[in-house]
């Protein structure tokens, strides 16, 4: 489920469309969670299907932790890779912004840690990494842990619209000091 406070938009002729804040999102918000009507594909499932359908999961899902490719159902497939995306994936089935997000500005994600098959090439932004790779969960992690230990913090002092979705398991899991020292990389896939 997409924060309610975003709509996809066209971005560019390059980039294509992708989703942007209605309104202003603070950093340490929850602006995606994975949710029952997320569809999740095991590899079996995957495997049976024509090569049109698994081209297009390839483009749109991602793959979790164990190997299942996870295709959001809402305008979650629409939010674009940036080196310097404003929200990271974290252990607990959401995503929290990890600065703040104004009204116009895309949400963004670094592709890195949704477990492409091959290493992609996105658009230069000046960074120094250039490329996606299928490791980046595991080579970026100091990075990405700071960056989510630090939104996490704030995240009881922020308004949370996508609170209810998220299990109450987790919700008892984030009350603890330790769960800010979990580690996306839990995220990456081995197979």
């Amino acid at each position: 489920m997409m924060h309610p406070h975003t709509e996809v938009q066209f971005i560019s002729d390059e980039v294509g469309r992708g989703v942007v804040a209605t309104a202003f999102i603070p950093k340490g918000t929850i602006t995606w969670v994975q949710d029952p009507l997320d569809r999740v594909f095991t590899p079996a499932e995957v495997a049976a299907l024509p090569p049109f359908a698994q081209d297009q999961l390839e483009y749109f899902a991602f793959k979790n932790a164990r190997g299942e490719m996870v295709l959001c159902w809402d305008h979650a497939r629409y939010v674009n890779h940036s080196f310097r995306s404003n929200c990271l994936s974290t252990v607990f089935d959401f995503e929290v912004a990890v600065r703040d997000i104004h009204p116009g500005e895309q949400l963004t994600d670094d592709y890195g840690y949704l477990n492409l098959n091959a290493p992609w090439k996105p658009l230069d932004e000046g960074t120094r990494r250039k490329w996606v790779r299928p490791d980046d969960a595991l080579r970026c992690a100091a990075v990405w842990d700071r960056q989510i230990a630090k939104a996490l913090r704030v995240l009881g002092k922020r308004d949370q619209p996508l609170a209810s979705y998220v299990r109450e398991e987790v919700w008892d899991q984030l009350r603890s000091p330790e769960s800010v020292q979990r580690s996306v990389r839990e995220l990456h896939y081995r197979a």
